[in-house]
């Protein structure tokens, strides 16, 4: 048993309650979390941790969407108009793929854990990450995503998925945990996806999957026109699309779904989003470089649905960090009121994402996972303005603990 103190202890729980003068007992599991005076009092021999002034305990961060597969990205690819974007992915994927070894993806998880991501749900469409993401010390859900909307290819792109699902499912633990990725309404045929999700529900993992990100999809979907017609065109003069939004979310009805993205999702979308108690993912950086507008906050919260937060991949951001990301997320919101987001935010990459997950950790609460971070703040600050500071200042941690067990910083 060890016990470790701050200035302040950030539970992140639903009323996100901050303890002044707090501290944390733990082993593998959170044991108990209350005052440092009462939990030293309790425990009088037990080995206890000081941190520095200013320093703030709260749970490890959860990344709940990250494409790894194109980390090499720098420069290469286009921004401003998701269509010009993914020509240009299209166009660089197989010099990216190259470039981006197992080297270089376990060098980019090494920073998201010096960040404080203890946690992430990555996004994997060729299984090129999978060793990486094996050997990582954190926790990582392993989404498997199948994509495909040639019928005669549906066959073929089924036996791959599962080929490489069943590749992850060998390397299944406690710390790695295999999950299924449908990649989105205009990309994946609806037979396709309704085999992937039966797999989903019978292994019983949760599911994630791209819904409404651009102007172009939506187009395409309401009225198979705009850019995506232009786009498909290309590929088969006779293309259109395979379902309708409606239909699309109807085949996640019974699987724990995020849906990453949602921009141009409709009030009736996100209802059925919320009526099927799934999550909704936020990128906003990827969002904002993609040009495809920007979620509305507001309505996401006056539907009461589980808000997460994701990085997306370096294909479409220039970080992973989840500081970065709560950042840019409020200089993005502007008309919301910014003590209240940043609380919002941090709930996003820790109690929230783990809900979404469904993994014991991202609350510091008894018989949770001792995964948690220390942060240390330039200056005192006022209790009532620790979360915002934590956002504002906040780029590595000063000690990062996964499963009680201290990480390398």
């Amino acid at each position: 048993m060890t016990l470790i103190t701050a200035d302040f202890v950030l539970t992140c729980n639903e009323s996100f309650e901050i303890i002044e003068e707090g501290a944390v007992l733990f082993d593998t599991h959170i044991l108990e979390v209350g005052t440092s005076a009462e939990l030293k009092a309790k425990h009088p021999t037990v080995t206890v941790i000081e941190t520095p002034q200013n320093s703030v305990i709260l749970p490890g961060l959860i990344n709940s969407h990250v494409h790894l597969e194109f980390s090499a990205n720098q420069s290469m690819l286009r921004y401003g108009d998701f269509i010009l974007w993914l020509q240009s992915v299209i166009k660089h994927r197989e010099e990216l793929s190259a470039l981006a070894t197992t080297e270089l993806i376990t060098c980019k998880l090494q920073a998201m854990l010096k960040s404080g991501t203890t946690t992430l749900g990555a996004i994997s469409s060729f299984g090129a990450d999978l060793e990486a993401c094996v050997g990582t010390p954190q926790r990582v859900v392993y989404f498997n995503e199948v994509l495909g909307s040639v019928p005669s290819a549906v066959d073929a792109m089924y036996g791959d998925f599962r080929g490489r699902l069943e590749a992850s499912q060998e390397f299944t633990c406690k710390r790695f945990i295999p999950a299924v990725s449908v990649h989105s309404p205009y990309s994946t045929h609806p037979i396709l996806a309704k085999k992937a999700l039966g797999i989903a529900k019978d292994i019983g993992c949760v599911v994630s999957t791209h819904f409404m990100e651009s102007p172009a999809e939506r187009a395409w979907i309401d009225d198979g026109k705009g850019d995506f017609q232009t786009f498909f065109s290309a590929f088969n003069p006779h293309a259109k699309p395979m379902c309708e939004a409606m239909e699309f979310l109807e085949l996640f009805s019974h699987n724990p779904t995020l849906f990453t993205h949602a921009v141009q999702a409709t009030k009736q979308e996100l209802a059925m989003i919320a009526e099927q108690k799934a999550t909704l993912t936020h990128c906003p950086v990827s969002n904002r470089l993609l040009g495809v507008g920007k979620l509305n906050l507001k309505a996401v919260r006056d539907h009461n649905i589980n808000l997460t937060l994701g990085t997306d991949g370096l294909s479409s951001n220039i970080s992973l960090s989840l500081w970065d990301e709560m950042r840019s997320a409020l200089m993005m919101h502007a008309g919301l009121e910014l003590s209240s987001l940043a609380k919002t935010l941090l709930q996003s990459v820790t109690c929230n994402a783990a809900k979404a997950l469904q993994l014991p950790c991202g609350v510091l609460e008894k018989e949770r996972y001792s995964d948690f971070i220390v942060v240390t703040l330039p200056q005192a600050c006022e209790k009532e303005d620790v979360a915002l500071q934590l956002i504002l200042h906040t780029h590595q941690t000063h000690l990062t603990f996964i499963d009680g067990e201290t990480q390398p910083c």
